[in-house]
């Protein structure tokens, strides 16, 4: 049996004036999934997110959460059982983690063990009594996450949790990120513009590009458009075209190579002798793999960069 989508939209989209920033997007998000969200920046990742939580108003579209069309009576409502932490965290920092996480608990009206269970989640137990002025920002990204945490939501919704941090601090938010699904039950939408993060931690992607959704599925799917060629140069493109055609083999000309599907050993071999049988100068011979960046790109256009 199909997972529920926990969000859904419609033709989604939010123009400012002339420049639309969003342009029907049809999202789906599986219950239970980290969804990555990715783009170059500027594509429309924050204005897409901001929609979602009630802080941006659609020009067009419709916007579905738990099953239920979201409309501004029930809009609080479902906004109750999601979690996020939109762009960087606000906080006060003449007050503690504690204090700080104290105030949302009574907002969120969820129950005040909450803030010790998402101490520890975060792992910031031992500078709850810190003032968060004093903390640095990978401690103040995890108390961004641990304010978004509680009342342990359906739905946690992060914004490049990662931006800033450095490679230790990004490691562990990776690994916390991680562990909420099979650990709390809960469905995670995270955004970045960096592929190599959300192949790290998610299981679904949605591609975004100027607005437009281009991409949607699993990165099971995605990794599956990485494929594998053989690249051969030689010193008579045009003639060795016509060779390996005589055998069977399609071949694709990409500059001074010719590309050909991935093929086992021995018939690379075979098509060598043949090549070098007709007097062409074999120069290499080179496996290739289109990587996930080279397909982002095609995506995204050569023109963004990651």
């Amino acid at each position: 049996m199909a997972a529920q989508n926990l969000i859904e939209t419609s033709d989604l989209t939010k123009q400012y004036g002339k420049n639309i920033c969003v342009s029907h997007l049809n999202m789906q998000v599986p219950e239970g999934a980290i969804y990555g969200f990715l783009g170059p920046n500027g594509a429309g990742k924050s204005t897409t997110l901001k929609m979602l939580l009630g802080l941006a108003r659609p020009t067009n579209g419709s916007i579905t959460l738990f099953g239920i069309p979201v409309n501004e009576k029930n809009r609080v409502r479902l906004l109750t059982d999601t979690g996020s932490l939109i762009e960087s965290p606000s906080y006060y920092g003449h007050l503690t983690g504690e204090e700080n996480l104290c105030i949302i608990q009574t907002l969120k009206n969820c129950p005040k063990e909450d803030i010790d269970k998402v101490l520890h989640i975060v792992r910031l137990e031992e500078a709850r009594h810190k003032q968060v002025n004093h903390y640095s920002l990978g401690m103040k990204q995890r108390l961004g996450l641990a304010a978004a945490l509680l009342g342990f939501p359906r739905l946690l919704i992060l914004d490049e949790p990662t931006n800033g941090l450095d490679p230790a601090g990004i490691q562990e938010m990776r690994e916390l990120i991680r562990t909420l699904p099979s650990d709390y039950g809960m469905t995670v939408v995270v955004s970045s513009h960096l592929l190599s993060e959300i192949d790290q931690m998610a299981d679904h992607a949605g591609i975004i590009s100027r607005g437009r959704l281009v991409y949607q599925n699993t990165l099971e799917a995605l990794h599956s458009h990485a494929r594998q060629q053989i690249a051969l140069r030689t010193s008579h493109l045009p003639v060795a075209l016509d060779i390996l055609r005589q055998n069977g083999i399609e071949a694709a000309v990409e500059e001074d190579y010719l590309l050909i599907p991935m093929t086992d050993d021995a018939c690379v071999a075979h098509l060598c002798r043949q090549l070098i049988s007709q007097n062409l100068s074999l120069y290499r011979v080179e496996k290739r793999e289109k990587s996930l960046e080279d397909i982002f790109l095609s995506l995204t256009g050569k023109e963004h960069s990651l």
